[in-house]
């Protein structure tokens, strides 16, 4: 059992993330691929975000949005996918009890602040393509400050309730978790005090946080289609969409894996396959945006040949 006793009561040491796989002919395997995904995660992220800064065509809200989130999935995945990879090279399974709350405190924040990021990207097509005369006068520059702000507040807040909620738990045996992280719902499902508190905080938050963003982007969308149908021409009407479909497509990566995985592990909260599933939100999802953002944009793929090749 992993815990000392202390003045009669339970001190907790570690816990124990179980991963993938128990098979540890598979770890190299393994370490590899996340270590590729990781890395072409952080890189092309960062292409983006110096592109970007670097390009004065780009100093508009929809580019400064897509920078922050760019940010955010590099702090995404680095929240994870490194503690993976050394565990795996030192063949250990432990993480601290700090290291663990500190981990889900990071994660709950970056996972929140890209939900909140993608609905204000949402807004801002919504403004471009419904309200174009008048898009320079409401997106300016203090209001799009504004938004990433007030996206950092609330995803700081929830985050440090769900962590200041977990420090009043009892842990006792059963640390193990089925997950290549320490995911919130998993950890407060190995305490042996009550946890009612703490589910009701995660169910209204997945109603108010994750549900308020999703019909807000829902929302934004079903006004930008009647925009669309309202332009005679085929081209203009394609110009209007070619705006949106990078954002609609990161939308429903998102929002389509990490559903599937909430939705699946209510089921089965402790299977292995729940965290093979996670890696599609987790690691996939940030590893594509770039490529989805840069692919079908030709201000993106200027500024990007601009600052790798620069004459």
């Amino acid at each position: 059992m992993h815990y000392v006793k202390l003045r009669n009561q339970t001190q907790l040491a570690e816990f124990f993330l179980l991963g993938f796989s128990e098979n540890p002919t598979l770890h190299p395997l393994i370490f590899g691929l996340f270590l590729s995904m990781y890395l072409i995660t952080v890189s092309g992220n960062l292409l983006i975000v110096l592109a970007i800064l670097s390009d004065s065509n780009l100093h508009m809200p929809m580019y400064f949005f897509l920078a922050n989130l760019s940010l955010v999935d590099i702090c995404f995945t680095t929240t994870t996918i490194p503690k993976m990879l050394v565990n795996i090279q030192t063949h250990s399974r432990a993480i601290s009890y700090a290291g663990c709350i500190t981990q889900m405190f990071f994660f709950t924040l970056f996972v929140a602040l890209d939900d909140f990021l993608l609905a204000t990207m949402a807004y801002d097509r919504f403004v471009a393509i419904c309200h174009p005369l008048h898009y320079m006068v409401i997106m300016n520059p203090w209001l799009c400050v504004k938004l990433v702000l007030l996206c950092w507040i609330t995803g700081v807040l929830y985050a440090l309730l769900n962590s200041l909620l977990v420090l009043r738990l009892s842990f006792c045996t059963h640390l193990e978790i089925h997950h290549f992280f320490c995911e919130l719902n998993q950890v407060i499902h190995r305490a042996c005090s009550d946890t009612f508190l703490n589910d009701l905080v995660i169910y209204f938050a997945a109603v108010l946080l994750a549900g308020g963003p999703l019909a807000g982007i829902l929302y934004s969308y079903s006004k930008i289609a009647f925009s669309i149908r309202a332009i005679s021409s085929t081209q203009g009407k394609y110009k209007a969409f070619s705006t949106c479909a990078s954002h609609l497509l990161t939308v429903s990566l998102f929002y389509g894996t990490s559903l599937g995985v909430y939705l699946s592990a209510s089921g089965a909260p402790s299977s292995a396959s729940t965290a093979a599933a996670s890696v599609m939100y987790t690691v996939v999802t940030p590893m594509l945006n770039p490529f989805i953002y840069s692919l079908r944009n030709t201000d993106m793929k200027r500024a990007l040949k601009r600052l790798l090749f620069p004459k």
